[in-house]
């Protein structure tokens, strides 16, 4: 048995609570289970994600975004998430490929074709079983962090994050069947709830 499950959605939604509150469910129930995350999840990895998101001497740009991001995503793929699904465990990514359409292509504006072109070569054309789209409006998820540092993504105006958000809901209206959209704005165990019922079945239809 391999599941792939992606958590996806803008800052403050609650993406990595639930991420690792579903990693705790699967770990209790001795489901072999890995839970990594993006930008990161090797060594190189997080080298990338350091600097792409709290650089504060260099001026990246959104094409240069798009490659670091990828390159970053290549070894993921390649070292830790291919491995581990060709093991039988399932795979828990805090991001995943659609955080990189949704803020290089709709948020910074990048074509979406490219986009997508260079995503699905970095994965290998791996695609999540299921992504989990914690969904709610900006200024709720952003009253959530309150004075917390904020990295180059979070500083950005509230009409990038929009723009995140809508690309967000247009990605999962385009591929129903694959995403799971949830009101990141109730409790979170409701929330919990509502994205075990989904993993359930999909356990159940694979023998788990």
């Amino acid at each position: 048995m391999s599941l792939f499950i992606t958590f996806e959605g803008g800052e403050g939604g609650g993406k990595s609570v639930q991420a690792k509150a579903l990693y705790r469910k699967l770990s209790k129930m001795d489901v072999p289970v890995l839970l990594t995350h993006e930008p990161g999840g090797t060594p190189f990895g997080r080298r990338i994600g350091r600097w792409l998101k709290w650089a504060q001497d260099t001026d990246i740009s959104p094409l240069t975004e798009l490659m670091l991001f990828n390159a970053s995503r290549a070894q993921l793929v390649a070292e830790v998430i291919k491995p581990a699904l060709k093991s039988g465990r399932v795979v828990i990514s805090d991001r995943y490929a659609d955080s990189t359409t949704v803020y290089q292509g709709y948020g910074r504006g990048l074509d979406l074709a490219m986009v997508k072109a260079v995503n699905k070569a970095a994965t290998q054309g791996l695609t999540p079983d299921l992504t989990v789209l914690l969904d709610a409006p900006v200024e709720v998820c952003f009253a959530r962090k309150g004075t917390e540092k904020r990295d180059r993504f979070e500083q950005e105006a509230v009409a990038f994050h929009n723009k995140v958000r809508e690309g967000y809901l247009k990605l999962a209206s385009e591929e129903p069947q694959r995403w799971l959209v949830v009101d990141a704005s109730q409790s979170k165990a409701k929330i919990a709830e509502i994205i075990w019922q989904r993993v359930s079945r999909l356990l159940a239809s694979q023998g788990g």
